[in-house]
């Protein structure tokens, strides 16, 4: 009896994950996971569904002004627009708050998507930061004024006209896109410091 509660418990700790790391050392929010597996920085929180009203809100903190890479899986069957919760749809609002632990200021800081590690994505995997619509829903930031977008021959999302000064923190928010969705893909994010 005791062994198949403690199946049933890891069969749904996905479902109950979301204030904390799991066992596996993932966050699970809505209908994904998210790691700092590949290092250079900590997640200290998830939670929210992803969706408009409710977004992801990861909370991370980084250690140094390199780029690291964030690591995203479907944490439920993927189905292209099926119902965010039930399955991993392939849309995303996530909201980012970043702690600056560098110890340097920050000037810039620049998003990345790769469908494959250590390769920018580009338009034919489908993934993007929203590039079908025109809009800018969901994007934000509390520390920079301004932005530029990458379509092609990748998908960047650069804020600008900002700063953080270390030890202080900068909110995020963007919509991920992806109409053919993969069980993983990554974010590489990217801390720009002053040129000297």
């Amino acid at each position: 009896m005791a062994e198949a509660r403690r199946f049933v418990v890891l069969l749904f700790a996905p479902l109950i994950c979301g204030a904390g790391a799991a066992d596996d050392g993932r966050f699970y929010a809505g209908s994904y996971s998210f790691s700092d597996e590949l290092g250079g920085f900590r997640i200290t929180d998830a939670s929210g569904t992803g969706s408009t009203a409710d977004p992801v809100i990861l909370k991370e903190e980084l250690s140094s002004a390199s780029p690291v890479t964030l690591v995203i899986r479907a944490a439920q069957p993927l189905r292209p627009y099926g119902e965010g919760g039930d399955y991993a749809n392939g849309f995303l609002h996530l909201r980012l708050v970043v702690h600056n632990g560098s110890g340097q200021g920050w000037v810039e800081f620049e998003f990345e998507l790769q469908e494959q590690l250590g390769q920018p994505s580009d338009f034919g995997d489908g993934l993007s930061f929203n590039q079908r619509k025109l809009s800018d829903e969901g994007l934000l930031s509390d520390r920079f004024s301004d932005y530029h977008r990458d379509y092609e021959p990748y998908d960047r999302l650069l804020f600008r006209d900002g700063h953080v000064d270390p030890k202080s923190f900068v909110t995020f928010g963007f919509f991920i896109s992806d109409f053919t969705p993969d069980p993983i893909f990554y974010l590489r994010q990217d801390p720009r410091i002053p040129s000297s």
